[in-house]
């Protein structure tokens, strides 16, 4: 792999390089996957090669004081290897690539939209945790508090990847803090997760097709974020996909942005069309579907986050809500491992 990426980057230097734009995307697109996979395992090796001279160093200076050091350096090999174990089982065409995601609130007015806000929460605290950019797209306020919608870009390399993992619907059990009585609540909230498409995707879109609104944009609380009509809402006639976008204060960025969404979701639903006609060929039913329950997080009368598909639960729902997923994240994509290879990208 090392000795690919090497080729690969001589290649990129070659004056020539760029004669052939879209053979030079593909090289580029390559050398990105394997830098994502030479850099981490590079740094394993030198950091085995530490622990090895350490060993050496404590065998000669017969010094107790080593084994400590040896320990955290120990701990950090072994973690690093799991992160390498995790990257092993993201083997999708897609999963390297960024990951546009959509949290909708479900029945229940402002115990679901308050319900959508800690979930952005949660995805938040894991994103930064990865070291991925967010970006928030649209946005749209529950009427008294949290949130109704959102949708936001995650990039960083394999953020659908991993992401793909939490697409479905989540379910909150607890003590509303809203309601007077103390009565225990259930709410509901739906995420979408697609890749974001490249460029060079060919996706044929008819400006005829489209409806394109403009709107002023809002933030929060109603509070005006531009007294222009800059945001932009697109909807795509023959297949009723709506998208918009109001994060940026020119009109013409947001409608950019919104197109590239629009793509995204396009891509996607052909995407699944074709996957569809293979699980038909397979007699076999998609056990998670966009609108099933994927994971409860309970936390009256008992504390506990149970996912439904892997079974995997913990009763620190604490850690979770701050963004504490990976074990979540890591057994769906086990048991995505373990299925037929027409299931892998799913």
């Amino acid at each position: 792999m090392t000795e690919d990426l090497s080729k690969i980057e001589s290649r990129m230097e070659d004056s020539s390089f760029w004669d052939d734009q879209e053979s030079a995307r593909k090289f580029i697109e390559k050398a990105k996957v394997l830098r994502a996979w030479v850099q981490p395992w590079n740094e394993a090796n030198k950091l085995c090669e530490q622990i090895e001279s350490l060993l050496e160093l404590a065998e000669v200076e017969e010094d107790e004081s080593i084994f400590d050091d040896l320990r955290i350096e120990l701990d950090s090999a072994e973690e690093m290897l799991r992160k390498l174990e995790f990257k092993k089982m993201l083997g999708g065409e897609h999963d390297i690539s960024n990951a546009i995601v959509t949290i909708h609130s479900g029945a229940g007015g402002t115990e679901a939209c308050d319900w959508v806000a800690m979930l952005n929460r949660m995805y938040n605290r894991w994103i930064e945790k990865q070291g991925f950019k967010v970006t928030v797209t649209d946005i749209i306020s529950g009427e008294e508090t949290g949130i109704k919608s959102i949708t936001f870009l995650v990039e960083g390399d394999y953020a659908f990847g991993y992401l793909k993992a939490e697409k479905g619907v989540h379910r909150l059990v607890r003590i509303s803090p809203f309601d007077s009585n103390k009565r225990r609540h259930t709410s509901f909230a739906s995420l979408d997760v697609i890749p974001e498409v490249d460029d060079d995707v060919e996706i044929e879109i008819d400006e005829k097709d489209l409806r394109i609104d403009t709107y002023r944009s809002s933030g929060a609380g109603g509070q005006h974020v531009n007294v222009t009509d800059s945001a932009v809402r697109i909807t795509h006639l023959p297949t009723k996909i709506v998208v918009q976008c109001q994060n940026e204060r020119s009109q013409y960025k947001n409608k950019s942005f919104a197109m590239k969404i629009l793509k995204s979701k396009l891509f996607e639903k052909y995407e699944q069309e074709n996957r569809d006609k293979i699980l038909k060929e397979y007699g076999e039913k998609d056990d998670i579907a966009w609108g099933s329950q994927i994971r409860s997080y309970v936390m009256h009368p008992y504390s506990m986050v149970k996912d439904h598909r892997t079974k995997v639960e913990t009763g620190n729902v604490s850690a979770v809500m701050d963004g504490d997923l990976d074990q979540f994240i890591e057994a769906f994509l086990k048991m995505r491992k373990m299925k037929k290879p027409h299931d892998q990208n799913k």
